[in-house]
C-alpha cells in the first residue's frame, strides 16, 4: 500500500508519518518512508545522522538530465525515463525504516521543471509492493503538489489538520483536489487536539469524523526542539497510529 500524507504547514504531518513508521515496523511490515516535501525533516525525525550530508534527489540536477534525456533549451524529453535502480542507489537505514529524500521540484518564476517531475513521478509508480510493503510518501505542505499529479498513484490520502479555521479551509481543498486527481481513498487524520471540544470542532468543520485525534504531546514538542528524533519517545501516540492504521486496513497481525 502507497500512504501519502498532506497538509498545511506546521500541522505536524511529518511527526505522523513518523509515528505511523514506527507502528508499522513494530506490526511486522517493511517500511519505506519517502520524503517528497521541498524542506525534507524526515531523516531527523527517524533519527538518520549527519542529515546535512543528505542531497535530496530532485537537486541532483544532472541524474534528473540525464534520466529525463532532456537536452538544455529543447522542449522534448523522455517521458518513460529509468529510474529501477534509484531507491537501491539512495535508500537510508535506520532500525529497520527505510528512507529515500526524494525533495520537491522548484521552479522560479512560474517555469515549467516538466522533464524533472517525469523523472520522480516515474519512480512513485515504479514501486511494486508485496503484501508486506507499505510506502509512506511525506508531501509538501499545502496543495500544490496535488496540481502537478505527483501523489496521484497513492492508494489513500491522509490530510494531517489541527483545530484551527485556516487548517480546515486547506485540509477542505486538498480533499477537493485529491478527488479530482482520483485518490481512491481520501481520510482526515486530526492532530494536536487538546481535549473533546477540539474534536468536536474538527468533525463539525470537515463534515466528518477524523480517523483519528492526535493529542498534542508535550514530550514530542521538547524531544524536536532539543533535535533528537521524535520517534524514540517510547509509547507516544501508539494507540492513535494503531487506530489509524486499523480503519485504512493495516491492522497488525497476530
Amino acid at each position: 500500500m502507497k500512504i501519502a500524507i498532506s497538509g498545511k504547514g506546521g500541522v505536524g504531518k511529518t511527526t505522523i508519518m513518523a509515528m505511523l513508521a514506527r507502528q508499522l515496523r513494530r506490526n511486522g511490515k517493511e517500511v519505506l518512508v519517502i520524503d517528497a516535501d521541498p524542506s525534507p525533516h524526515m531523516a531527523q525525525t527517524i533519527g538518520i545522522e549527519n542529515v546535512e550530508r543528505i542531497t535530496p534527489i530532485s537537486e541532483m540536477k544532472e541524474l534528473l538530465a540525464e534520466r529525463s534525456g532532456r537536452v538544455e533549451g529543447s522542449p522534448f524529453y523522455n517521458i518513460n525515463p529509468k529510474v529501477d535502480d534509484l531507491p537501491a542507489r539512495f535508500m537510508l537505514e535506520k532500525d529497520g525504516i527505510r528512507l529515500m529524500v526524494l525533495g520537491a521540484i522548484q521552479t522560479g518564476e512560474g517555469g515549467c521543471a516538466c522533464a524533472e517531475s517525469t523523472v520522480l513521478k516515474r519512480l512513485l509508480t515504479k514501486l511494486l509492493l508485496q503484501p508486506s510493503q507499505v510506502v509512506l510518501l511525506d508531501m509538501e505542505a499545502g496543495v500544490e503538489h496535488l496540481g502537478r499529479g505527483t501523489v496521484a498513484k497513492a492508494d489513500h490520502l491522509l490530510i494531517v489538520v489541527i483545530p484551527s479555521q485556516s487548517s480546515v479551509r486547506t485540509a477542505l481543498r486538498i480533499k477537493k483536489l485529491a478527488e479530482e486527481v482520483k485518490i481512491p481513498r481520501i481520510s482526515f487524520v486530526g492532530n494536536l487536539v487538546a481535549d473533546a471540544e477540539d474534536e468536536k470542532f474538527l468533525t463539525g468543520a470537515l463534515g466528518e469524523e477524523p480517523l483519528a485525534f492526535f493529542p498534542d504531546s508535550p514530550r514530542i514538542r521538547k524531544t524536536e526542539r532539543a533535535g533528537e528524533p521524535v520517534i524514540t519517545v517510547p509509547g507516544e501516540m501508539a494507540a492513535e497510529a494503531q487506530q489509524v492504521l486499523d480503519k485504512i486496513g493495516l491492522k497488525a497481525e497476530g
